[in-house]
């Protein structure tokens, strides 16, 4: 095993051990929560994951960075509609309409992320409308229907108030640079977007800045030469040391549709959430994820760093006596329209399995998803193993350096330790 392996390693099983020490798994409904209610199936809650998911990339088909916002914004109203008819156990995201928990859980979910979904997707109103319809023609008629249906959109409503306004899709963009280090537009598209996502308010931070680094390795320095030499060597399109496997793993985590819709649904089910469990998990997983990836972006226009393909084929304007250029180097994966620092896959993906480890309590726990890009399904023995996998899969794309994974990855874990300080904690 190669020191940067091990590196690499550590630095994820540190990741999950830091959030595991931050308390005690609260994953387990609370006896008030019993009392009330919401710890019937959670088949709801997986019903309108599945059509978050067929909303915001089937149809819509947006950006990895883009998903988050509507992923978050539906699983926070669910959980504040369960949570309250549970009697609020634990601290309401926004908003905990009253409630006796008499109503009716699936109405709530139903109703919360219907409206969610309907406000952020106007133009897919009648698909969405009928789902709905589907979804309450299976819940009895009748007062426990109508008031879960109330419960729903009050905490809809409340989710659709609170992010009105919140910079989404706004005008920014990144900073097109000349000089050595500075991003540029990369091939074969040339795009640049996302710079707003770094502008966007955060869902639980304090400010999308709090996380600020000291930025990536110098260009003159050995870290930046090692950096480079590892994704020049293991992410050309062309390389020779890449692995049938590390291929199939580059091409598997770089699928838009993202694995972690699967990963969360199947969790829920193997390891046989209730109601209230599930809708809890899934907002604090999808939150901190959103958050994550806004602090990321944030820290993409701040550093404003050149990609990998950019790196390599400029490398004799760097300075740096270790870095040889090759004008016509390309990477496996097609290079993202935005800078290289930090990663947001490893972001988003550090805030995923550090959330899930904690929410569990552990970090063994065994799960997979299936990529329609690899033609594969790849499986994982614990959460650390997954993120370790991203951090290493990102080098072996020619997509981003180490350094930038590495970061990534801290970042995810900073965003879920400062969620878990301050939200979604029982109170009673």
């Amino acid at each position: 095993m190669t020191s940067r392996v091990r590196t690499v390693r550590r630095a994820a099983s540190a990741v999950v051990a830091t959030v595991l020490a931050a308390g005690s798994s609260l994953a387990v409904t609370s006896p008030a929560a019993q009392a009330a209610g919401a710890t019937g199936s959670a088949q709801a809650v997986l019903t309108w994951d599945r059509h978050a998911e067929t909303a915001i990339w089937d149809t819509a088909r947006q950006a990895p960075q883009v998903q988050s916002r509507g992923a978050a914004m539906v699983h926070g109203a669910i959980y504040d509609a369960v949570n309250a008819i549970a009697g609020t156990p634990y601290q309401p995201y926004l908003t905990a309409p009253p409630a006796d928990g008499s109503e009716s859980v699936d109405a709530a979910v139903a109703a919360a992320a219907y409206r969610v979904l309907d406000a952020i997707f106007p133009e897919q109103h009648d698909a969405l409308r009928a789902k709905y319809d589907e979804s309450l023609a299976a819940i009895p008629a009748g007062p426990a229907r109508q008031r879960g249906i109330d419960i729903g959109t009050r905490a809809a409503a409340a989710m659709i108030d609170a992010r009105r306004d919140d910079g989404a899709f706004g005008p920014q963009t990144f900073p097109v640079g000349t000089e050595p280090g500075q991003w540029r537009p990369t091939p074969p598209s040339f795009a640049n977007d996302g710079g707003w996502v770094g502008h966007m308010t955060p869902f639980v931070l304090p400010r999308a800045s709090v996380f600020r680094t000291s930025g990536p390795p110098a260009l003159t320095s050995a870290q930046y030469a090692r950096d480079y030499n590892e994704v020049k060597t293991v992410g050309s399109a062309t390389s020779t040391v890449r692995t049938t496997d590390q291929t199939e793993a580059a091409i598997w985590w770089h699928d838009r549709r993202l694995g972690e819709w699967e990963i969360k649904r199947q969790l829920v089910t193997t390891q046989r959430l209730n109601a209230l469990q599930a809708a809890r998990m899934f907002a604090m997983v999808d939150l901190a994820e959103a958050d994550a990836v806004i602090a990321c972006f944030n820290e993409k226009e701040t550093w404003n760093r050149w990609r990998p393909i950019t790196a390599i084929r400029l490398g004799d304007t760097d300075g740096n006596p270790g870095t040889l250029a090759d004008p016509a180097w390309t990477p496996l994966l097609v290079t993202p329209p935005h800078p290289d620092y930090t990663s947001g896959h490893t972001c988003n993906t550090g805030a995923t399995m550090s959330a899930l480890a904690y929410f569990f309590g552990r970090d063994d726990i065994a799960f997979s998803a299936y990529s329609s890009d690899s033609g594969t399904r790849r499986h994982f023995s614990s959460f650390s193993q997954a993120l370790t996998e991203v951090i290493d899969a990102r080098v072996w794309g020619g997509i981003h350096t180490r350094s930038a994974d590495l970061q990534g990855a801290r970042i995810g874990l900073q965003t879920t330790a400062y969620l878990v300080r301050h939200h979604f904690r029982p109170l009673r």
